[in-house]
C-alpha cells in the first residue's frame, strides 16, 4: 500500500517537475558522457542570508551571487527504487553528487556571471556525510523558511530514508566556495 502510494505521488511530482523545470529558471548543469544529464540543476541566486564565513576564509553576505545546486528529485527517487538497503541508498546518492560536480564546475566556470559569482549553494536534509564531498553546513536561522524547507523535501526523505520521520533531520545549507569547488572537481574545465 504505501509503495503504491509513493509511485501515486512520483507520478504526480514527473507531471509537475518540468513545469516547476520551466519557471524556476534552472539548467542542467552539464551533460554526462553516457548521453544522461547530471543530477543537478543549477541557477544564478543572490544570498539573501545572514554573513556565512567558510573554512577557506571565503565570506559570503547578504546580495552576493552564488550558483544555487538543485538535485534533480523526481529522478533521484525513482532511481532510489532500484535499492533495498538504506546504505545503497546512501551510497547511490554519494556517487550522483560526486559525479555531478565537476558538471557544476565547468557550469560556473564558464558562466557568463562567473567572476562574481563565490560559491555554491544548495538546501538539503541529505546532508550526513556531505562534509566527504568539500561541503560546508550551515543551519538555516530563519524558522519559518527552514520549516517551508522541510514540507517540500519530505517526500524525498520519504523513500531515501524509509521507516525515520521525514522530519527527523532538519534541512541545512550545503555551502562550498568557488575556489574549493575548482580545486576539487575543475578536472573537467581544461578538457
Amino acid at each position: 500500500m504505501k509503495e503504491k502510494a509513493v509511485q501515486c505521488l512520483l507520478a504526480m511530482w514527473g507531471v509537475i517537475d518540468p513545469i516547476y523545470y520551466a519557471c524556476s529558471r534552472l539548467e542542467y548543469a552539464g551533460e554526462a558522457r553516457d548521453g544522461l544529464r547530471s543530477i543537478f540543476r543549477v541557477r544564478p541566486l543572490q544570498y539573501k542570508g545572514e554573513t556565512i564565513r567558510l573554512s577557506d576564509g571565503t565570506t559570503i553576505a547578504a546580495n552576493d551571487w552564488l550558483l544555487k545546486i538543485h538535485l534533480h528529485n523526481v529522478r533521484l527517487v525513482r532511481d532510489l527504487f532500484r535499492y533495498d538497503s538504506d546504505i545503497k541508498k546512501g551510497r547511490y546518492i554519494l556517487e550522483q553528487v560526486k559525479a555531478g560536480l565537476p558538471y557544476v564546475a565547468y557550469h560556473l566556470y564558464h558562466h557568463e556571471q562567473s567572476e562574481r559569482m563565490k560559491g555554491i549553494i544548495g538546501i538539503t536534509m541529505l546532508n550526513k556525510g556531505c562534509e566527504r564531498l568539500g561541503f560546508e553546513t550551515v543551519d538555516i536561522s530563519n524558522p519559518l523558511y527552514r520549516w517551508f524547507k522541510t514540507l517540500a523535501l519530505v517526500p524525498m526523505m520519504a523513500v531515501a530514508r524509509p521507516g525515520l520521520s521525514p522530519f527527523s533531520r532538519p534541512p541545512k545549507y550545503l555551502l562550498m566556495s568557488k575556489e574549493k569547488l575548482f580545486s576539487l572537481y575543475g578536472y573537467h574545465l581544461i578538457h
